[in-house]
């Protein structure tokens, strides 16, 4: 619409065109102002306006400062843009040029519309990533899976990410005389955590490489030191001797190495604890993990973790657990589940084998949680010597 163009000429505009909600105002193709369809029909409808305005120029009721943007802005750009300008941008539209003559008019809804289409293609192709991920997590989860079954009948391991990727890991290996296994809960959990397990198994790999699997507390250091130096939290860097790291990550952890011919298990732990219900016991032993984190900032990079050597009775049950299962939230007062029912349960099921016990665990702590949200990955490691 010209800007010489009439009130009347607006008025009868809109109402043959009544899909028409805003209306670009003109002068040598420049836009210089936008008339809103509601604003224009209230002020209209007022006694006396159309003998008063009718004949006068349409500039009386345009807005003179809409929102003017280039056709070549980016979705991204101009979704800001619209919000800066406020709900009138949204409500009323904006102006849409190209190389500063009028190309068109946009509307807040449209624009949520695209926005929303958009979104819903990143979110689409962010899980596509995030499945993908989780085929390539489990894949790396699965040579001990076939190690674990081949060397240990009665044994139970339970992995459940809280997301569709997780920050737990586990880990099982047969050696020349018996085996090795680990637990471990990094920090985060989702996408984060799932980088963290990489990182650290990578790190319990190549330790193993290394010192091979006779010393649970040793293999716990080495994969403190180079988690330390992989994310800068050594004091190497400028930033982090500066007391300034970019991370602070690492993870708790439990390390097993069983040897057959004595029937001995060496056990050292970051924070996570050992359980054993022997034959013939009526409580459940606890071997208790080190204090200490692995690989964090506060993580001294010369400490030292110290093996448990056990010797196991025959039928013992044995138990270790990330956090996942003890600090769910729950039952009627919706407090964590602790380790007093988790040692219930491992108690009234001593005898079972290991694929029970663990069952009777998850349907105790599904029935704990209820209608809470699943706070933290859920990893366990269950079996009998």
């Amino acid at each position: 619409m010209q800007a010489d163009a009439s009130n009347f000429a607006v008025l009868e505009l809109f109402t043959e065109r009544r899909d028409m909600m805003s209306l670009p105002v003109t002068e040598q193709q420049k836009p210089i102002g936008l008339i809103s369809r509601n604003i224009f029909m209230s002020q209209m409808s007022k006694p006396f306006y159309h003998e008063v305005y009718g004949k006068k120029s349409c500039i009386a009721f345009m807005d003179k400062e809409p929102l003017i943007v280039d056709g070549a802005m980016s979705i991204e750009d101009l979704t800001f843009r619209a919000v800066e300008a406020g709900e009138k941008a949204l409500a009323d539209g904006f102006i849409i040029t190209e190389d500063g003559a009028l190309a068109g008019v946009g509307f807040g809804l449209q624009l949520m519309n695209v926005v929303a289409t958009m979104q819903a293609e990143k979110n689409r192709q962010i899980m596509h990533s995030i499945d993908y991920a989780s085929v390539i997590q489990r894949a790396l989860l699965r040579t001990s899976d076939a190690e674990l079954r081949a060397t240990l009948p009665d044994a139970h391991l339970e992995w459940q990410p809280r997301d569709v990727v997780g920050g737990d890991f586990y880990f099982f290996e047969r050696h020349a005389g018996g085996w090795f296994a680990a637990i471990a809960d990094c920090t985060g959990h989702g996408v984060p955590g799932a980088f963290m397990t990489l990182i650290a198994s990578s790190a319990l790999s190549q330790a193993l490489r290394e010192l091979g699997p006779r010393d649970p507390a040793a293999l716990i250091g080495a994969v403190s030191r180079a988690i330390k130096t992989l994310l800068g939290q050594d004091g190497a860097g400028s930033g982090a001797a500066a007391g300034h790291a970019g991370s602070n990550d690492g993870m708790d952890c439990a390390f097993l190495c069983y040897d057959t011919a004595s029937a001995s298990l060496r056990f050292a732990g970051a924070k996570l604890a050992l359980h054993v219900v022997a034959p013939g016991e009526e409580t459940v032993r606890a071997i208790d993990g080190a204090r200490m984190g692995v690989g964090y900032v506060d993580t001294p990079a010369g400490y030292c973790w110290h093996n448990e050597t056990l010797a196991i009775p025959a039928g013992s049950l044995l138990f270790l657990t990330t956090d996942g299962l003890l600090d769910q939230i729950g039952g009627a007062r919706d407090i964590a589940y602790g380790k007093r029912r988790m040692r219930e349960q491992l108690l009234a099921r001593r005898d079972a084998p290991a694929g029970e016990v663990a069952a009777a665990l998850l349907q105790d702590s599904a029935a704990w949680q209820g209608r809470q949200p699943r706070r933290d990955d859920l990893t366990f490691f269950c079996f009998r010597l």
